[in-house]
Order: C-alpha cells, then sequence, then structure tokens
C-alpha cells in the first residue's frame, strides 16, 4: 500500500535525494527541483552522497583549466628554452649558461669544462666565484642582455661584497658590476678606495669619471677625464698587469675623454 500524506495525495521518498538533472541536493518532499525545475523521479537516480556532490563534479571544471595553463606555460618556457643569440628573448631560461646560448663561452660555469652542467660554487675561492661572476656579466651586458644581467647582479654584488683584501682589479670588477646595474653610489665608492691607494691609477680615474657621468655630474667627470689623460702614458709604462688585462677599456675611456664636451 502506498502511503499517503496529509492532503490524501501519494509523497515522493521520505529521505533526502539528488536530481538526477543537475545533481543538486533535494529536500525531504520535495516535487521538482528547485535549481533547474526537474520533476523528482525523471531520469537515472543519483547516488552520491552530499559530499560527493560538492567534490569532483564541481572541482572538474577548473580542474581543465588549471591543466590548460600549465600546457601553456609548458609550450612558452619550451619555444625560450636554449634559444639562440640575437634573438631577443632573455628571460630565466637565457640567463643561465648553457651551451646551445653561449657556446663556448660557458666552459667557465660548467663541470670539467664540458659547459654541460653548472660548477658547485661552493668550491669556488671566493676571488675565483667573484671573477667568474664578473666576466659572466659583462658578457651579458655587451649583449644587451638586461634581464641576465639581473639575474647574476645580486651574487656577483654580494660575491665581492664579501672579499676580504680585495685587489685593484676586483675593485674594479665590482665597479663596473655596479655601472652596468645603475648603482652610481658603488661605482664611486670603489673608484675611490682605488685612488686613494693611488691617485693615478688608470682603473680608478675611469670608474671615478663613470660614477659622476651617472649622476649628472659632468664637470667632475671632465676633470677625471683630464687627470686620465694627463696619467695615461707614466701609467701604461709600469705594465701593470691590471692595465693589460683591461687595456681595451683604458684605451676606450682615453679616446672619449679626448672627445670636446
Amino acid at each position: 500500500m502506498t502511503p499517503s500524506n496529509s492532503s490524501g495525495g501519494s509523497a515522493p521518498a521520505a529521505s533526502a535525494g539528488f536530481c538526477a538533472a543537475c545533481g543538486a541536493s533535494l529536500s525531504a518532499g520535495a516535487r521538482f527541483c528547485h535549481r533547474c525545475g526537474t520533476p523528482v523521479g525523471q531520469g537515472l537516480p543519483l547516488t552520491r552522497t552530499p559530499a560527493a556532490s560538492g567534490g569532483a563534479a564541481s572541482v572538474l571544471p577548473w580542474g581543465v583549466a588549471f591543466v590548460a595553463l600549465l600546457a601553456l606555460v609548458a609550450m612558452v618556457a619550451g619555444k625560450n628554452f636554449g634559444a639562440a643569440k640575437g634573438s631577443g628573448i632573455d628571460g630565466s631560461a637565457n640567463s643561465l649558461p648553457t651551451q646551445a646560448v653561449d657556446g663556448a663561452s660557458a666552459a667557465p660555469f660548467a663541470q670539467g669544462g664540458g659547459g654541460s652542467a653548472a660548477p658547485n660554487i661552493a668550491n669556488l675561492s671566493p676571488s675565483e666565484r667573484a671573477n667568474r661572476l664578473y666576466t659572466r656579466i659583462m658578457e651579458y651586458a655587451e649583449a644587451g642582455k638586461v634581464d641576465s644581467v639581473a639575474f647574476f647582479a645580486p651574487m656577483a654584488m654580494a660575491s665581492h661584497e664579501m672579499l676580504e683584501g680585495a685587489s685593484t682589479d676586483e675593485r674594479y670588477h665590482f665597479g663596473r658590476i655596479a655601472e652596468v646595474t645603475n648603482a652610481p653610489a658603488v661605482t664611486k665608492a670603489q673608484a675611490d678606495t682605488i685612488l686613494q691607494t693611488a691617485p693615478n691609477n688608470l682603473l680608478g680615474l675611469l670608474l671615478a669619471a663613470r660614477a659622476a657621468r651617472m649622476t649628472g655630474d659632468n664637470a667632475g667627470a671632465k676633470a677625471f677625464d683630464q687627470r686620465l689623460l694627463k696619467a695615461l702614458a707614466p701609467e701604461l709604462a709600469t705594465r701593470l698587469p691590471d692595465y693589460d688585462m683591461h687595456r681595451a677599456e683604458i684605451e676606450r675611456a682615453a679616446e672619449d675623454a679626448r672627445k670636446p664636451n
């Protein structure tokens, strides 16, 4: 015998269920789905529990979107990775030295000099670490790879700050890194330290002129230019190893110093 409610009509099952069309939870006694209007009992009955109704069905659309986003990121990263020099692509993939990007110049950063893997920096001396980072930044700066310079700059600056009893060459390196990363105060500080010990040092004068120009002090820069030109011949005659290593930079600075205002 079919149970009847107080009005004498047939009643749906007393227990709560779920709409077969949209999965909405139905209250006991409901004849139509309050969400989509489907009559109760129409279609195949659902056997989910209330906990399950808020699980896979509600998460699935977001999961599909997330997977699609990951696929897009992977595609873009794949296109950028190992791009050739001069391609205009300059991001995290090209910041790291790789054989595809840097060719043989990646060797200083590779175990065994093969250019296939990054070295264990902990095995390098502080001076070696600082020098390799300086070389890497200068190569990237000359190639116009500003993102790569920014990637290595914090490591390079920290490595030079940690040097104890830094040489004139290392101070010059520190000043040049600061120059290409737009830190004129650091460039000036390294120049001042060099010139305190050797007032006519060409690398110190070169740095001092550049630091002055970075801050808009053109008069100060010109004064250092004149000091550089006056000291150029006598200093080069000393044949300091530092001058030999940076001869091209010194000659370029002297050429710029000779230009009229």
